[in-house]
């Protein structure tokens, strides 16, 4: 079967342009010492996942969310095709609990996936975290619900972020992801899934179910780009002070 996947072990295409030049980051040091970073500064974990395209399985990718919570009920993630320095920012995660993903209209619901199986099958990890102190966080994981969008189609080779967003789903059942993927990921951190997979076994998903309509409602999803009209600025309402 022919595939498109990427993996943090595979070295991405480079990216086009100069190197930095020192002048560049002298500025970068100076204003980073003055400069709060507070949005940044909240990222407190790093998971690990596999993410396939929504309307084609076979097109899939290694992502490294770098998260923060917003409140207790939900989260914002960066996602980087690795964990090194010089890892390309590719795409964002909202993840939700499942009763504001209930709050959300039907339509809404479709872009969003489960994580129950991705955290239960052992296929969503942190790492470097022991396994007893990372399973305390992901027991409340495995109940919520995420919306990815991939900017950068890292998996095709792409040197540069090109073309529409895209929305990913997150694994659901065995046989989804491709063996050597998961090997390699198993080899450059040190973990085994099927061990993890056997230590998550009390844990469990959405209090009400899996939702039918999330997870694409089970079909594909896939943006495209159509011309519209834009609305010309005379005709904003303004205010009378």
């Amino acid at each position: 079967m022919e595939k498109a996947v990427h993996s943090s072990t595979t070295p991405g295409p480079e990216v086009p342009g100069e190197a930095t030049k020192t002048g560049t980051s002298i500025v970068d040091t100076a204003t980073s010492a003055v400069q709060s970073f507070a949005p940044v500064n909240q990222i407190h974990q790093h998971l690990c996942a596999f993410h396939f395209y929504a309307y084609d399985m076979t097109r899939q990718v290694e992502a490294h969310h770098f998260c923060s919570h917003v409140n207790e009920e939900m989260r914002q993630c960066l996602i980087y095709d690795g964990p090194d320095a010089n890892a390309r920012l590719i795409g964002l995660e909202y993840i939700v609990t499942e009763k504001l993903f209930m709050t959300l209209p039907d339509e809404e619901k479709k872009l969003w996936h489960t994580h129950e199986w991705e955290v239960k099958g052992g296929f969503l990890f942190m790492p470097g975290v022991p396994g007893p102190i990372q399973r305390q966080d992901l027991d409340k994981v495995a109940k919520t619900y995420g919306k990815v969008f991939l900017f950068w189609q890292v998996d095709l080779g792409h040197d540069l972020p090109i073309g529409l967003p895209n929305v990913m789903m997150a694994v659901t059942r065995d046989g989804q992801l491709f063996h050597e993927m998961i090997q390699e990921t198993e080899k450059r951190f040190g973990v085994s899934i099927e061990g993890e997979r056997e230590a998550r076994a009390y844990m469990s998903g959405p209090e009400l179910g899996i939702h039918p309509l999330a997870n694409g409602g089970g079909k594909g999803l896939k943006l495209e780009l159509r011309e519209v009209d834009i609305k010309p600025v005379d005709s904003v309402a303004r205010a009378v002070v």
